[in-house]
């Protein structure tokens, strides 16, 4: 019998604890759903799924849901995944469209333009294929696996955040795992000793996976040094103040 619905990301970042949920006692007795940051946020904002690793912005609308884990997706500077392309400089901007799989890196890039760069573009919702429209004044926020292709391809590329970092100090929270209702302690302890385990094998977990993801060219550098993956308390006061600025 399915215990949990659990939604999870389904981008390269989040190998290390797919692995250590399929390799863990947990994995049959619960249904493990895959997919990109906006639709798990919609899965668990409408109770399809009982947990889920999803954008942090979710928080900000849904209060009342709560962070069921210490292990999360994040980064304390560059991270090559979440950036502003262009083929111009920032003040030559005049619309950026904005990544329909992404929620926390939206507000991410709102919170930049306003407080950090003093710019104030057309911001335009997408859908797929948006990346296409890169060209002259027209730049594009472009998250997960999508920008390892994207770094190779723009003159100017603004990782989101490296540039928080030199704004606040701080490193930055794209991802938590979070709940919408009380779950069981001891599914939850089950539960992270799996994400713990699946991140003491990043290395195994990329040699699975890795030919899933031609595109990441040093995918090791990429999860171990890049990722950041344990919520420890200068994340969750990076989160604090990053949920603080949302308008």
């Amino acid at each position: 019998m399915v215990k949990y619905k659990v939604a999870a990301v389904s981008y390269f970042n989040t190998i290390p604890f797919i692995h250590g949920i399929k390799y863990s006692n947990i994995y049959d007795s619960i249904d493990l759903q895959l997919d990109f940051p906006s639709e798990c946020a919609r899965k668990l904002s409408e109770n399809d799924v009982d947990i889920a690793l999803v954008p942090i912005a979710i928080l900000k609308k849904n209060p009342e849901f709560k962070i069921v884990s210490d292990f999360c997706i994040g980064s304390n500077g560059k991270v090559d995944t979440v950036c502003l392309y262009s083929d111009n400089s920032l003040e030559l901007i005049e619309e950026i469209y904005l990544d329909y799989q992404s929620q926390t890196s939206v507000e991410l890039l709102r919170i930049l333009c306003r407080e950090y760069w003093k710019i104030s573009p057309k911001l335009q919702n997408s859908e797929k294929g948006f990346e296409n429209q890169i060209e002259d004044r027209t730049a594009a926020l472009i998250i997960g696996d999508r920008a390892f292709t994207a770094n190779k391809k723009y003159k100017y590329v603004y990782d989101l955040p490296e540039i928080w970092k030199e704004m606040t100090g701080l490193p930055f929270v794209f991802a938590c795992w979070i709940s919408n209702k009380n779950i069981d302690k001891n599914f939850l302890s089950e539960f992270n000793s799996a994400l713990k385990f699946g991140l003491s094998e990043i290395d195994t977990s990329i040699e699975i996976e890795k030919h899933n993801y031609p595109h990441c060219n040093n995918p090791n550098d990429y999860l171990n040094n890049k990722i950041s993956y344990i919520l420890d308390k200068d994340k969750r006061k990076g989160m604090e103040v990053f949920l603080s600025m949302i308008i």
